[in-house]
């Protein structure tokens, strides 16, 4: 594995077989309370990485991962190829060998208070979330928060996990000192369906219990409703039922686009496919063989049918940044004419809200003419009826 890229030097007699030279590797761990998933202890040599920004303007921001992969275990993960410069597999090791930078906070600490360092904002959980369940255990967040707070530095965090709610009171002090952008991640507002394609997550419920707890602590959560999955989740029963109870949970804003499946993920994801939607396959092989991001004609559609719905519950587009993928430290609520860029970790592409001034045919709607009545099967697949 290639650890000496972002750690310092650490040479151990108990590290796993052919790492003890490696540099910064620490030991590797399990535990009963984490079946399945393996700890590798690391002493990073930076916390900060320069992110530059995916829309070609020359601008860049920052993000600070604590940890690389993942168990939260989302099927769709566009961060599971980064897995592989370690010499993992962006599948299951992605989820269940989990890297855990130990002394970020530190180094953190030491980056921030250089004379050189400018105060960008810093975002968080654009790659690997901060909150997933090994933060339980290593609690690195308070460290991380409090060196930003410290040093005048503002900051986003992404999540998927209800462990923010621990560090509510540290970011309702950090946000005295600094703005503080917070933003849950979820996708899915059918808990079964939840449950198969982000294994490793609280429950939708869980999430937007979070976000009320935030917006009651007085700071604002925005939704990111992303990945929208074609034929999965954008129905409009789907999307009101999500846009609703963000809405109903308090959430500052809404921000959303199509799957995008980069060449490393398409593997995983159409596995996943022909395991528990073989009658979509071919749907999916048409839209994305080719392509990484959903074709223009359906991303052109699903803002028609989006926006709309968020109007209808008086909810607003978010302001993403295109470098990190964060909420870019400027929400613009109620504003109909909000263009986000394309999120999720300064992956280039087209914004999906781009070319919305005509109407268009859904081209789900062209193969399945009953598709906008219908609910996404919560049983055993089943090829959908063609009215």
């Amino acid at each position: 594995m290639r650890w000496s890229g972002q750690a310092i030097d650490a040479s151990r007699s108990d590290a796993l077989p052919g790492l003890e030279s490696n540099s910064g590797f620490v030991r590797s761990v399990t535990t009963p309370e984490f079946a399945g998933v393996t700890f590798h202890e690391v002493l990073a040599k930076s916390s900060l990485n320069r992110v530059p920004s995916a829309d070609g303007s020359g601008t860049y921001g920052w993000t600070i991962n604590p940890y690389r992969g993942c168990s939260h275990a989302c099927v769709y993960c566009f961060a599971r190829p980064t897995h592989t410069y370690l010499e993992f597999d962006g599948g299951a090791d992605f989820d269940q060998q989990i890297v855990v930078k130990t002394n970020v906070a530190e180094v953190l600490h030491r980056e921030l208070t250089k004379p050189s360092w400018d105060r960008h904002p810093v975002a968080l959980g654009t790659n690997t979330d901060p909150y997933q369940r090994a933060e339980g255990k290593y609690r690195l967040m308070p460290g991380v928060i409090r060196a930003l707070a410290d040093s005048g530095t503002p900051f986003s965090i992404l999540t998927k996990g209800t462990l923010l709610r621990r560090d509510i009171p540290l970011l309702v002090e950090a946000a005295r000192s600094v703005p503080v952008d917070l933003a849950m991640s979820i996708a899915v507002y059918d808990d079964e369906l939840q449950q198969q394609v982000e294994p490793g997550t609280p429950t939708t419920a869980a999430r937007l219990a979070t976000v009320r707890a935030i917006r009651d602590a007085g700071l604002t959560c925005s939704v990111f409703l992303m990945p929208v999955l074609p034929y999965i989740t954008d129905t409009r029963a789907h999307l009101d039922d999500a846009v609703g109870r963000a809405a109903a949970a308090g959430a500052s804003s809404v921000m959303y686009s199509a799957l995008h499946l980069r060449p490393g993920v398409k593997p995983w994801w159409f596995a996943w496919l022909q395991r528990t939607r073989p009658d979509l396959v071919e749907r999916y092989r048409s839209m994305y063989l080719d392509n990484t991001f959903a074709p223009k004609d359906y991303r052109r559609w699903l803002s028609e049918r989006v926006r709309p719905i968020l109007r209808a519950h008086g909810m607003g587009l978010g302001h993403v940044d295109p470098a990190t993928g964060s909420m870019g430290f400027s929400n613009r609520l109620n504003d109909p004419g909000t263009v986000p860029a394309t999120p999720a970790g300064a992956i280039s592409g087209p914004s999906p809200f781009e070319e919305q001034s005509r109407p268009t045919s859904s081209p789900l709607k062209r193969a399945d003419p009953g598709f906008d009545q219908r609910l996404v099967p919560r049983a055993a697949p089943v090829v959908p009826t063609l009215f």
